[in-house]
């Protein structure tokens, strides 16, 4: 057995220096004529039905208005009731036929189904499902006293994406559905404080990968890998080593540091426009997908820059990348005005 494995590595090296060079041009060209075709012929959603998770701010509340101005009907999901009619009022004057409201945790298995079946009861079919409910860690893993507290992470983000996904899967067949998951770029970027964010996402994406194996002949399965971009996260708001939410943008500026946020309009834009074509991977912004490539080839000088710009400094809240900030002036011109308002230690 190891002859064999020793004999594949040698064959297998040899073949992949020689012929990729060869090869990647062509699998290019290839998928570039792909793209082409895919956006002559990318799906009018007009009278079709889309569930969306955690749909009552940021990424989730501006993909609903997407999809109201293209005449989609809207299943809202999420846990604040107050927020989700807000949302729902605005999506209606957009142009959406009709927004239901559904009250849910996604965490929870039976009010994913209920979600779910609540959807295709009132509209009789399930056209794209969007699973966007998620929270954010940022703690560094030694600050935990109960690894516990955390937990809800990992069963909103992943589990919350799998139950929603296993009861939508037979209505999504049945119309030859799409699923637009959002994931992260964190998956692949080692960013200090976010080590069960950066977990749950990769878990996320390797469902979907594994998933598009399974059914992709029968549901679109779009991968959405975001960087910064506008939402409650980027304003601030985390879950700290109590398992409780608060709002702490001293600490948001340590973390995030010089790295632009995205305006989430434009962006939210792009991704409907590649779930839409069928796309299967979606950046945002783009130039962030080379960021992948980065932690591929040089995964030690990607480590020791996040390392040198959150890790060092006096205090968590105040770390090289944050001094930078401050020192550059360049906050007003690379965060949104939306999350620049100073409201530190909020619990909510």
């Amino acid at each position: 057995m190891d002859f064999i494995n020793n004999l594949l590595k040698i064959i297998i090296d040899r073949i992949s220096q020689t012929a990729f060079p060869f090869i990647y041009p062509i699998y290019l060209l290839f998928k570039f004529i792909f793209f082409i075709i895919r956006s002559t012929s990318a799906e009018d959603v007009a009278g079709k039905v889309v569930l969306i998770t955690g749909a009552s701010s940021g990424i989730g509340e501006h993909l609903a208005y997407e999809y109201a101005k293209r005449g989609a009907y809207l299943a809202l999901v999420a846990r604040r009731d107050h927020r989700l009619r807000d949302v729902a009022d605005v999506a209606e004057i957009l142009g959406s036929p009709y927004a239901l409201l559904i009250h849910a945790d996604v965490s929870n298995l039976e009010d994913c189904k209920r979600c779910v079946d609540t959807t295709v009861s009132h509209f009789g079919r399930l056209d794209h499902l969007v699973n966007n409910a998620g929270i954010t860690s940022i703690n560094l893993f030694e600050e935990y006293e109960d690894p516990r507290n955390i937990a809800s992470v990992m069963d909103t983000d992943f589990w919350g994406t799998v139950y929603c996904t296993y009861f939508a899967i037979p209505y999504l067949k049945q119309t030859r559905g799409k699923i637009i998951g959002i994931a992260s770029s964190a998956a692949w970027l080692p960013t200090p404080r976010l080590s069960f964010y950066s977990a749950s996402k990769a878990a996320v994406i390797s469902f979907y990968e594994t998933l598009r194996v399974e059914i992709g002949s029968e549901i679109g399965i779009t991968v959405v890998t975001p960087g910064l971009i506008e939402s409650e996260m980027t304003k601030g708001k985390f879950m700290f080593e109590d398992g409780k939410m608060y709002i702490d943008q001293e600490l948001r500026d340590a973390v995030i540091s010089v790295m632009p946020i995205e305006p989430v309009g434009g962006a939210v834009e792009a991704m409907l426009r590649a779930g839409c074509r069928g796309d299967e991977y979606v950046t945002e912004p783009p130039w962030l997908r080379m960021s992948f490539y980065w932690k591929m080839f040089l995964p030690e000088v990607v480590e020791w820059m996040n390392y040198l710009f959150i890790m060092t400094g006096s205090s968590p809240t105040d770390t090289f990348g944050k001094w930078l900030l401050e020192l550059t002036g360049l906050k007003p011109l690379i965060y949104p005005p939306s999350v620049r308002s100073p409201e530190l230690g909020i619990q909510i």
